[in-house]
Parts: C-alpha cells; sequence; structure tokens
C-alpha cells in the first residue's frame, strides 16, 4: 500500500502538467481546427525562458514562471499573426507543412542558443521531501501541482465565468454567426491560439526546475500531448484535463509495477487499447468547447 500511495502522488502531481498541455493542444484544435505542431517547442520555450529569468539573470524565481508564461503567449500570437492569419482558407495539408516547418525552425534556434548541454532551472525550494505518512513528496512537486490546479481552475472560469470563454466557445460552434453578433473571429483565434501556448510555455516552466531543460524536450512532450487529446476526444476541454491525469497514472503505474523503461510506452499502449473501443476517446462529445 505505502508503494501504491507513493505511485499515485507521483502521478497525480505529474497528471497536473499533463492536463495543461492536453487543454492548450485540444483548445487551439477545437476553435482554430490547426493541428499546432509547435506545441512541444512551446514547451521548451517555457523551460528555456524560466533558465534564463531565474537562472541567468536571477530574477526570483516565481517572477520567472509567470513571465516565461507571458512569453509563450506573446510567441504564441505571433505565430498564429505571421503564419496562421495568412493561411487563412489553405487546406490542411499546407496548414500542417507549415506548423511542421516552425516547429523544426523553433528547435533548431533553440539548438543554436543554448547548445545541446542541458540547464538546471535554480529554484529557491529545499531538497528534502515533504513526508506525508507513507508518502515522500519534493516540495517543489508540491508547488508544481498546486500551481497546476489553480491554473485549470482559473482557465475553466474563464472559459465558462467570462465573455471572452463565451466569445470563443460561439467562435468554436458556428464562427459565422458568432461574427454577426459582433464577436471579432480574428482576434478569437489569436487570443486562442495564445492562451494554448502559455499554457504549454508554462507547463514547460514548471517542470523546468524538476527534470533538465534540453533542446529536444518538446519531442515526447509533444507526442504526449497529441495522446492526451486523442484519448480525451478531440475538441473536449474537460476529457483532455482527465485524460492528462489517465495518461501519467498509466505511465508511473507501468514504471512502477512492470518496468521503467516502458514508462513512455504505457500511456500509448492506453490508447490504443481506448480507441480500439472508442475511436472518438473517452469523452468526445459534438460541437463542444468548455
Amino acid at each position: 500500500m505505502p508503494e501504491f500511495l507513493q505511485h499515485l502522488a507521483n502521478a497525480v502531481i505529474l497528471g497536473g502538467t499533463y492536463a495543461l498541455l492536453g487543454i492548450g493542444l485540444t483548445l487551439i484544435f477545437g476553435i482554430m481546427r490547426v493541428v499546432n505542431f509547435t506545441h512541444g517547442e512551446l514547451y521548451t520555450f517555457g523551460a528555456y525562458m524560466a533558465f534564463m529569468l531565474a537562472g541567468m539573470f536571477g530574477l526570483n524565481f516565481f517572477a520567472s514562471l509567470a513571465l516565461a508564461a507571458t512569453l509563450g503567449m506573446a510567441l504564441g500570437a505571433l505565430i498564429e499573426f505571421a503564419l496562421l492569419r495568412p493561411l487563412k482558407g489553405a487546406d490542411i495539408d499546407t496548414t500542417m507543412l507549415v506548423m511542421i516547418g516552425a516547429g523544426i525552425a523553433m528547435q533548431a534556434g533553440e539548438q543554436l542558443m543554448w547548445g545541446g548541454v542541458a540547464k538546471s532551472v535554480p529554484n529557491p525550494f529545499p531538497t528534502e521531501p515533504v513526508v506525508l505518512g507513507p508518502v515522500s513528496v519534493g516540495p517543489i512537486r508540491l508547488f508544481v501541482l498546486a500551481v497546476a490546479v489553480v491554473l485549470l481552475v482559473v482557465f475553466y472560469l474563464l472559459l465558462n465565468r467570462t465573455k471572452l470563454g463565451i466569445a470563443m466557445r460561439a467562435t468554436f460552434q458556428d464562427p459565422d454567426t458568432a461574427a454577426l453578433m459582433g464577436v471579432n473571429n480574428g482576434l478569437m483565434y489569436t487570443l486562442t491560439f495564445a492562451i494554448g501556448s502559455g499554457l504549454a510555455a508554462v507547463a514547460g516552466a514548471l517542470l523546468g526546475p524538476i527534470f533538465v531543460v534540453t533542446p529536444t524536450m518538446g519531442d515526447l512532450v509533444a507526442l504526449k500531448a497529441f495522446a492526451i487529446v486523442i484519448l480525451g476526444g478531440l475538441g473536449n476541454i474537460p476529457g483532455a484535463t482527465i485524460g492528462g491525469f489517465v495518461l501519467a497514472l498509466a505511465e508511473e503505474f507501468g514504471a512502477g509495477y512492470l518496468s521503467s523503461g516502458y514508462r513512455d510506452a504505457m500511456g500509448f499502449l492506453l490508447i490504443i487499447a481506448v480507441l480500439l473501443v472508442r475511436p472518438q476517446g473517452l469523452f468526445a462529445a459534438k460541437e463542444r468547447i468548455g
């Protein structure tokens, strides 16, 4: 039982950041119908920004996280404005190729700027773990979980309790009618991509201090984000949230009870099993964002 509880705690902590990744990706796909192949690089970008601000410039760690998320949103808005907006009305193949190219260019730029040596993001938390009965958790991991939960709640309130959220959901359901009602669809697309990018960047900034930061760290993360979206159902925000935690549980318990070498494979095996039974995903819903 102590081992089970430890694995459960580790999975819940990791699941919070997975949920942020999945939500950001499914939000962009749900509203813009764009498969964002730069999502993993935006995650890497957030981790490097946290390293630069906290490690190189000596900025306060918590302020560094907030700034990394803000810079991620700004970069996302730039990508939408410079790359996606000129492609409005283009076929999906062209858009996908452009986004794949943008992802490759971003990774090459990170490699050129930061080199291939892994970086470590300094943080103010002690290394001695917090012991809660049979469970031992590092303070930085508890902080990551708390921030992830707060961001998930804030995002839910934004999407369901604000005029901006209503406008975003209206744009998803019927962009033409939303435009007739005074919604600026172009602005909604930019904000959607910016918010999705910011969620990816803050996930990278949060996990940067736990792991190491490298130019290729976003490759596997991007695959996992796509897996979460597929698992939860395309365009379903609650599904992406739950899918993030389900993927983390599969990875943690698979690594703990089978083999750590199969940690990353366990989540994908779970997705294959789910899709064989429910091709639409666990929580798919028609015409839904929120």
